[in-house]
């Protein structure tokens, strides 16, 4: 859909130059710029994570969107800021459903099972972060780092997570050596990498990962690990 303007002649009088904004006003012309934006971070999401940065197209993702090429760059100043404003998405969602689902008033060995389980779940019920971050992996990063607001927003959660390891150590439920960060990074490789990987291990092993029967044993021995490695020694 042409997004040009319809060119006046120079001859029109100055009341048919005014016509715009009669227009505008005009009832059941209505704009919605929050929506607009909303349907093409949408879009985005859904193109970046089908073909990545290289791969995705602006004209695909305003089609989707139902709008043009000229909304996108008024709201987010090209494909670079389209993609930047995706990954804060994403990673925001994560990190604030994090917080809700790791409550700092849990007992410290639930709490911190309860942070597995949560990776585990959100990573099965999300597969565009997966790919997102398969993607970004692949170009080592070059958007993520410049974002400002996703290193922010990981310091909570794994501060929640050092609050839940300290209180079980002082109880002697947990062991007493365990690094927040380290333990973290763990945790979201063991949900992880059974569930991103399971095309190609499946292939290599001939035996098909995807299956979700398969894919809840290996959680469940995934977080049997984790319990095992929290606990402190007899």
């Amino acid at each position: 859909m042409s997004t040009r303007p319809t060119q006046r002649s120079a001859a029109a009088p100055a009341a048919a130059r005014k016509a715009p904004s009669q227009t505008a006003s005009r009832p059941g012309i209505r704009r919605d710029p929050e929506r607009t934006r909303a349907r093409l971070l949408e879009a985005a999401i859904e193109e970046f994570a089908s073909h990545g940065y290289s791969g995705a197209r602006t004209d695909r993702i305003v089609q989707a969107a139902g709008t043009s090429i000229r909304m996108l760059y008024h709201y987010f100043d090209g494909k670079d800021g389209l993609y930047l404003e995706v990954l804060d998405t994403v990673m925001a969602e994560l990190r604030q459903a994090e917080l809700q689902a790791i409550p700092d008033d849990l007992p410290p060995m639930e709490g911190l099972l309860r942070a597995f389980d949560f990776i585990a779940e959100h990573f099965a019920d999300h597969p565009k972060l997966r790919k997102l971050l398969a993607f970004e992996n692949l170009n080592e990063a070059r958007h993520l780092s410049l974002s400002e607001r996703i290193p922010k927003m990981a310091a909570p959660v794994v501060s929640r997570i050092r609050q839940l390891l300290a209180r079980g150590a002082a109880t002697g439920e947990v062991r007493a050596d365990i690094d927040a960060l380290q333990l973290y990074i763990a945790m979201a490789g063991l949900a992880y990498y059974g569930r991103q990987h399971a095309h190609t291990l499946s292939h290599i092993l001939k035996r098909d990962l995807l299956k979700p029967s398969w894919q809840n044993a290996n959680l469940q021995t995934c977080r049997a690990m984790v319990e095992a490695y929290l606990k402190p020694p007899n």
